[in-house]
This record gives C-alpha cells, structure tokens and sequence, in this order.
C-alpha cells in the first residue's frame, strides 16, 4: 500500500521534532536551565520562539474565518498584537527582566504574598488548560478533515507527541522546535500566497468579487471601539501572560528582553497580511461558505491550489504552531507548579533531582489534561467566539493586576485580590447572567472593552487614592529587601553551575543549527518531487540552510568558560 505523499511529510517532520525533544532530555541538571536556560537564551531564540508561541492553528481557523467572511479586518485584529509588542518592549519587558524572578508567579509570590500567588496559580492552571485544549482542538479537526480520520483519535495521537517532546527536554526543546516551526510555516505560506493569487485571478479579484466593505480596515462586529479595546487586551496579554513573561526572563540582560518584544512586533507587522491573504481569496473561489462552515476557510484554499507534498507541509506547520503554542504554556504551568507549588508548600527540601523528576511528569500530567480539554471542544461551541469571549473576560483581571505591580508602590495583596475577582465577577456576569437574566447582549467591543477597562479603572482608582494618602504597602518594601538578597545569593551561584548553564545552552545553539541544516534538506527533497512552487522550495532551501550558520557561529563562540554572566545582571 503506497502511503499519501502529505502523511510521508508530516511523520518524517514529526520523527524530526521528537528526536530534537529527546536529544535534550538530559541537557539541563536543574529547573533553572530546564525552565529558563539558564537565564542566558539568545534573544533571537527567545524572539522567534515567542512569535510561535502566540499563535495557532486557531490562527488560522479562527482569524481565517473572520478574513473569510469581513475581510482585511482580520489583518487589523492582528496588528493590535505588534502595538502591543511595541509598548511590553519599550516599558514591561525590561521591568520583567529585572525582577529576577524564574516565573511571573514566582514574582508575584515575592511582591503581592503567597495567598494572592496560590489565587493566581490555580486560577492560571484552569484558563491555560481550556484554553490550550481548545487550539489542539482545531489543528486536529484539520489533520482528521485531510486524511479523513476520526477526530478523537488524531486529537490524542496529537497531543500526546506535543507533550512527548516538551515533557522530555525544557525550554531548549521548545525554544528549538519553535524555531523548526517557523522556517516549515514560513516554508508553507510563502508557497500558499502566490498560488492562490494565481487561482483567484490576482489581488483585483478581492475589489471585483467580494463585499463593498471586504477591504475597510474595521467591518461588521469588529469596529474601531473592538479595535481599541483589543490592543488594550494584547498590551495585558503580551507584557503579563505568565507564558510570554518566560521569554523575557530567560534572555541575558533588560536589554535582550527589549529586543525579543520588538522581534516580535515587527514579525507581527508583517505575518498577518501573507497569513489572511489565502482565506480572503478564497472567498473570491468559493463564496457560499457560512456558519461554522467558514472555520474551514483555510483548509479549503489550502485543498484547492496546493499539491500533494506541500498540503502536508502546510499541515505540518498549522500543527506545529498550535504544538509551539500550546506546549510553551505546558512547559510554563509546569515551571508554576514545580518552582511555586511543589517546591514552596509540598516539599521546600525538595533536591534538584526530585525537582526534575516532578517538572517532567507534572508536565505529562497537565498535557494530558489539555487533550481532555480538546476532545470536548466540539460541544461547546464556534472557536471564534470562543477565543475573544475568554480573552474578554479573563485577559484583563488576570493580567492588568500584575503588570500594575511591576510598577506600583501602593498596591497590596488584598487589593490585587479584591480587583481580580471583582472584575472577573463584573466580565462574567455581563457575558453569562445579564443575557439569561435580563436579556442583554454586550457587542463584541462593549464585551473586550469591559472585559479590560474595568480592572484597569479599579487599579487606576485605588492607585490614585493610595496616592493621596501617601501610602507606600508594606509588600513593596519586603519584595525590595527580599530581591536584594536573592540578587546577593545568586550573583555567588557556583563557577561549575554556571559552566553547565553554558555548555547546555552551547548544545541547544548547536541543535539549532543542525536542524535547520536537516530542514533544508528536506526541503530540497520535497522540491524534487513537487511539481507546483517547487522553485520556492529551492530558494527557501537554500535560504535555511544559508541561515544554519548562524547559530552553528554562536555556538563556536560560546565556550563553557568564556564570559560567564553571573545571574544577578542585567
């Protein structure tokens, strides 16, 4: 039986990134380098892997729908994320650098008190895992729709190789993945663009064919109040989300942190428009689509123009981005429950072998608790409205309260207690009790401007009231006393530790660089056997395999003695 020239592709990419997880299996010795690496990862790495972990195959279901059926607006939405990038780089990221904290919870635990940290951790457990569950959910419902499998089984057999590989090797194994993502996305998308372009007629076919407004900048429900509320959202989200938080404390130096922020707005300046373009064609190909029909705008025109070969490619990186997403937030919960549960309330003597052990079955276990979440996504609704309704009632309360206190003297515990669950409880009554009880449904953006103006307006207040009376909270002068010391006692961290920060992340440069390498390869392969867009694989080839130097050269350069950066700087 010959096997389909896509599922050839997908396992041998899928064999290629499992054996990258395993290879780092025993890189780290500690939760320092196994969550963090050792807080010297290089903000390109750190970049990259941050621009594939906050997107999805719901990238392309959920925002592919909405170009399908508003048009460019879906590219407006996605620009709000790089404003946000723009203001975490320029005031949040650094401020997260120089707490020199392991996690955002760790920080929290330091500056607002244990019981605001406990509220938090399982507070952030729930919403991670419904929301990761839900982007397996629609990368598996496309891989199934393909090859015409059962949807639960490819849900399991999915998220079981996405925990494989991250249970297995830390932050360096996502980090790397992260980046093999990228280039196979990249890979597939720049071949995907001007094959439908071709198919459509040309970008005159988007004027021609579709509605007055398909190219207005803002359309139907998503309208200049949506728009602003949403970047509002994206600044809570990007500068405070526990998951992009890791990104900014794994780099060197504030410096680095910046710039892995602005790596990442100017990569969400220009994605959008190449990721909407296909869905946005394909109404002009295809314009009957409606319902939840339209989630399969992009599955659609990937069908159409595609060949056999780079379908698979495609799916490949659809289902490697959700695997980037989701399995950077695994590998953040995790590092929550090992460094700010287990070890601070279960087992404070816990050894640094006993930490490694639970920090790779904890992260087994709360994968598992993901795929339960995805297989029951189909009974409860659309993914579109799904994502901003989350996004909408727990971004803001969740989020906002944090970011307030990398910057504020005057907020206390009990005050980030009481401004979280009230706006919590304010977001979902509007959005669940209000509608059932007196029959009133918020739009779109009367639901993200709540969902972010409340908290943000009780921080603003009580700010201004503390403010008046002159107070500095008590918390803010033990957290500066306590980072004192910690600063003190890591800045006399062992020589032999320090080497083996170096010498692991000297290993993970030169992964890098050889699975880039292999990539290429089989790119050039694949452009062998390709009879459409095979000259863009050759180009793309040649261009990862030029770019595998690159990270082969730093890691030359990285020799486990040389330049050793103590943890304390910044």
């Amino acid at each position: 039986m010959t096997m389909h020239p896509d599922v050839i592709v997908m396992s041998v990419f899928s064999v290629f990134v499992l054996c990258i997880g395993l290879a780092f299996s025993g890189s780290a010795r500690n939760i320092s380098g196994f969550f963090a690496g050792g807080a010297s990862v290089p903000w390109v790495i750190g970049g990259l892997s941050l621009f594939m972990s906050f997107f999805s195959a719901s990238t392309f279901v959920a925002w592919g729908s909405i170009a399908y059926t508003n048009g460019w607006v879906a590219v407006t939405i996605q620009w709000t994320m790089c404003i946000g990038a723009l203001l975490t780089a320029v005031f949040i990221a650094p401020r997260w650098k120089a707490t020199g904290n392991l996690t955002a919870a760790e920080f929290i635990r330091e500056r607002l008190g244990a019981r605001v940290q406990q509220v938090y951790v399982y507070i952030f457990m729930l919403v991670s895992f419904f929301i990761k569950g839900t982007v397996l959910y629609p990368v598996a419902r496309l891989v199934s729709g393909s090859f015409d499998l059962p949807l639960a089984p490819t849900t399991v057999v999915l998220g079981l190789f996405m925990i494989a590989y991250t249970a297995a090797g830390g932050l360096w194994a996502v980090m790397v993945t992260d980046i093999l993502q990228f280039v196979i996305l990249t890979a597939a998308v720049v071949i995907l663009v001007p094959l439908s372009l071709e198919a459509a007629g040309g970008l005159s076919a988007l004027r021609d064919k579709t509605p007055e407004d398909f190219l207005n900048l803002v359309s139907g429900d998503y309208t200049s109040g949506f728009i602003l509320a949403f970047t509002i959202y994206h600044i809570f989200h990007i500068g405070g989300n526990w998951t992009f938080v890791q990104r900014y404390t794994s780099v060197g130096d504030e410096r680095s942190a910046r710039k892995v922020a602005l790596l990442f707005a100017a990569l969400y300046l220009v994605s959008p428009v190449i990721w909407m373009l296909p869905p946005m064609l394909y109404r002009t190909i295809e314009p009957n689509l409606s319902g939840l029909q339209t989630e399969n705008a992009y599955l659609g025109i990937c069908r159409t123009v595609l060949p056999p070969g780079l379908l698979g490619l495609m799916l490949t990186g659809m289902y490697f981005s959700t695997s980037a997403s989701a399995n950077t937030t695994l590998n953040v919960v995790s590092a929550v429950f090992t460094n700010d549960v287990y070890r601070t309330r279960i087992d404070p003597q816990a050894s640094p072998e006993r930490l490694m052990k639970v920090a790779k079955w904890s992260g087994w276990g709360f994968g598992l608790g993901m795929i339960g979440i995805a297989l029951i996504v189909p009974h409860i609704g659309g993914l579109v409205n799904v994502t901003i309704s989350v996004g909408a009632i727990t971004g803001g309360p969740l989020l906002a309260p944090a970011i307030w206190a990398l910057f504020s003297r005057r907020l206390t515990g009990a005050a980030t207690l009481a401004i979280t669950l009230s706006s919590l409880g304010v977001n979902l009554f509007a959005k669940i009790l209000a509608p059932l009880i007196f029959d009133l449904t918020m739009s779109r953006a009367g639901e993200m401007l709540t969902g972010v103006m409340v908290p943000l307006l009780m921080l603003s207040i009580f700010e201004w009231m503390a403010g008046r009376r002159g107070d500095t909270c008590i918390e803010w002068e033990e957290y500066i006393a306590r980072k004192s010391l910690r600063d003190r006692s890591r800045n006399e961290a062992s020589l032999e530790e320090l080497k083996e920060v170096r010498a692991q992340n000297r290993f993970g440069l030169q992964v890098t660089a050889w699975a880039l390498a292999f990539t290429a390869l089989l790119l050039l392969m694949l452009a062998l056997f390709t009879e459409q867009g095979g000259h863009w694989l050759w180009i793309l080839s040649c261009v990862v395999g030029g770019a595998s130097y690159l990270p082969w050269k730093a890691a030359r350069n990285l020799t486990p003695s040389s330049n050793i950066p103590s943890h304390g700087e910044t």
